[in-house]
């Protein structure tokens, strides 16, 4: 009962700061970070990470890592979690205080995400380039080409560039962002990447954009773009580093090519990228000989 007791006092005494109660709000709504909650709060980085960490301490607060950054959270777990739970359901939902530092937040993330993709993009876009610069993209497909990323990277050096996506949301938001690009050259259509609605040898370069790994049945959809591939064309494989290592992909990749009959470059990573990528062009064997 004692230290049950010592437990609760510990915990409202963490609670008497009203920055303390700001972190315990912002954490219940989100899982953040030390420079995220000093840059909502305006405090300074080391009288947050004193507050974090007596939060944590009163098992106010959970500390964890993903990858390189630490983040903070309020738990679901714990010794005591309806006591918790009880203590915080105390704090007003609807104080302003609150609402003005889940917008910040918000805010605060958009203009990281943005910053980031753009970062992102230009990485990729760099290294697009460098693998496909010996001549131009002709007339592109881009299959699973989502929201329209790679598109707006590459249609600019291509003739025509048509983007394939099963998903209407990701389309009517790609369509979008084609316009405001100023891109008239693009177009985007529906479609099952096992089975398209195109002709034999339409297209000069095709890009299988983080796809096969999660197709299934990744040596048809291959086939199906050698189908669509004119006889000189060139196929470009990306693929996220997700469960699998490089090597991994880079094995799939080298057997995915000699199972279909095409001999494959040597693939770059982006390690900068996040995640990781990996690229690599494919070319029909008689055609990825003179290329070489």
């Amino acid at each position: 009962m004692k230290a049950s007791t010592d437990k609760i006092l510990k915990q409202f005494k963490a609670l008497a700061d009203p920055i303390k109660v700001r972190l315990v709000a912002l954490c219940g709504v989100a899982e953040c970070s030390v420079s995220e909650l000093t840059t909502v709060t305006g405090q300074s980085q080391p009288r947050i990470s004193q507050h974090l960490k007596q939060l944590c301490a009163a098992d106010l607060l959970e500390r964890f890592r993903d990858g390189h950054f630490v983040y903070y959270r309020v738990p679901t777990k714990g010794v005591d979690p309806l006591s918790r739970r009880r203590l915080l359901a105390l704090l007003p939902a609807d104080e302003p205080q609150f609402a003005k530092d889940t917008e910040r937040l918000r805010t605060l993330r958009a203009q990281d995400d943005r910053v980031a993709q753009a970062h992102d993009d230009r990485l990729l876009h760099k290294a697009l380039v460098e693998l496909t610069v010996a001549r131009p993209l002709g007339d592109l497909l881009d299959i699973g080409c989502g929201q329209g990323r790679l598109l707006k990277l590459l249609a600019s050096r291509a003739h025509r560039v048509v983007g394939v996506d099963i998903d209407p949301d990701a389309r009517r938001f790609a369509r979008a962002e084609m316009l405001l690009a100023g891109l008239p050259n693009c177009t985007l259509r529906q479609g099952d990447m096992f089975s398209l609605p195109f002709a034999d040898a339409e297209f000069d370069t095709i890009i299988l954009d983080d796809v096969l790994a999660s197709a299934g049945q990744p040596l048809k959809v291959l086939a199906e773009a050698l189908r669509l591939l004119k006889s000189d064309g060139r196929i470009l494989l990306l693929a996220s580093v997700g469960d699998k290592s490089v090597a991994e992909l880079h094995d799939n990749f080298t057997e995915w090519a000699v199972l279909t009959g095409m001999r494959l470059a040597k693939p770059r990573s982006i390690p900068e990228k996040r995640p990781e990528w990996l690229l690599a062009v494919a070319m029909s064997s008689g055609r990825a000989s003179a290329a070489a």
